[in-house]
């Protein structure tokens, strides 16, 4: 005959409930984990490389056009206090709260998206509609449409995870409204933003469980529309065939390529000193925007530049990892498609600065001059924080 068990003693093989966890005082969530660690430490590293490059890159410009050197540097050292007071508050929400918002900022991005073409509303720069707002406090509803669609297309991907291999599931849905804020982005015409959206909804999608040959069809569909539209604009057709021969018109259509070209190799092994470089002496156009590789090339040589790429590749590391021990499937596909949005980014800007790709409007993020998608970055960058950090250790 057995032993009696004691009365309200567990039985063997069963599970004990966890404690409660006891009651304390605020924690920043990046203390939690090294992944969430490591990326305050890299975002941080790559915003004061920025805030640096931007006052050299652009102090002739400045002065040419202000009278103050400081001009350009004082607005990016003021879109990086207010990044990181975005990135303080991500950090601080629990990243499934984005699940609610998804739709509120999906439709946000849509109204914005279209306000921002009405004429007399929009702000034109150059040969786009962009912007809302000043010169001085302007904002991209482009910008906010990444995010937007970051979060609805995690959410989508989470709740079809089942029924992720039925195109009906996860798929459809995303593509529509990716598609639906592409028209709206392209009819800016901005290409280059349309592209990140694209990079974002295919991340999502195939790290939901999309099967490839789906998503292979729906790029190959994108890339021959991108193509398309690319060969049917003059100036856009212009820069892909300059981006296949640069140097057969260094002067005129391959100009910025070729100059750019000329300050990554001018900067040798270690560079010619920060503020030294001639390529912004009005040889680089978009010297302190676009173009602010090609300065940290020339001025920090072949060890800065490798060390700004270290960077960004750290961020792809840490952002899979944080997306591997998620733990749940929306944390997993949030921390996978904010990877995508600033790893993909900053691929396609290094890309065109070293002649690999066309030239486009792509700002390396947290390092280029900016403002919405300075702020929206580091936004971006403090949810994935968030995920990181409530992952498994």
């Amino acid at each position: 005959m057995s032993a009696s068990v004691p009365r309200g003693a567990p039985l063997r093989g069963a599970t004990r409930p966890h404690p409660p966890r006891p009651a304390h005082r605020f924690t920043p969530v990046w203390t939690r984990t090294a992944t969430a660690r490591l990326l305050v430490a890299v975002v941080g590293a790559l915003c004061v490389t920025g805030v640096a490059m931007v006052l050299s890159a652009s102090s002739v410009l400045a002065v040419d056009g202000t009278g103050s050197v400081w001009y350009f540097f004082r607005r990016q050292a003021w879109w990086t206090i207010i990044g990181a007071g975005a990135f303080w508050v991500a950090h601080r929400i629990d990243y499934h709260r984005w699940r609610d918002r998804a739709m509120p900022l999906l439709a946000a991005a849509f109204a914005l998206l279209a306000l921002v073409l009405v004429p007399g509303i929009g702000r034109t720069v150059g040969d786009s509609r962009r912007w809302l707002g000043t010169e001085a406090v302007g904002f991209q509803p482009s910008e906010l449409a990444k995010l937007a669609l970051l979060c609805y297309a995690a959410r989508v991907g989470a709740a079809g995870w089942q029924q992720a291999h039925r195109p009906a599931a996860v798929l459809r849905p995303v593509t529509v409204v990716t598609a639906g804020l592409a028209v709206l982005v392209m009819a800016e015409p901005d290409l280059d933003t349309t592209l990140v959206l694209a990079i974002i909804a295919a991340a999502v999608c195939w790290v939901a469980g999309v099967r490839p040959r789906h998503v292979a069809v729906l790029a190959a569909a994108a890339a021959a529309l991108l193509t398309g539209f690319l060969l049917l604009v003059p100036f856009r057709r212009a820069r892909l065939l300059t981006f296949l021969s640069p140097w057969s018109d260094p002067t005129d259509a391959g100009y910025q390529i070729t100059q750019s070209l000329k300050a990554v190799g001018s900067g040798g092994l270690f560079g010619v000193g920060v503020g030294a470089g001639r390529a912004k002496w009005g040889f680089l156009p978009a010297a302190h925007t676009d173009f602010i590789f090609a300065v940290i090339a020339e001025e920090l040589g072949l060890i800065g530049s490798l060390a700004v790429v270290g960077l960004f590749a750290a961020l792809a590391v840490l952002g899979i990892r944080a997306a591997g021990r998620a733990p749940d499937r929306f944390g997993m596909l949030l921390a996978a498609g904010t990877t995508a949005w600033l790893t993909g980014q900053a691929v396609v800007n290094l890309g065109m600065v070293v002649g690999l790709l066309p030239v486009s409007g792509l700002p390396l993020p947290f390092v280029s001059f900016g403002g919405s998608a300075l702020v929206v970055s580091m936004l971006a960058a403090g949810i994935l924080t968030n995920v990181a950090a409530q992952g498994r250790r």
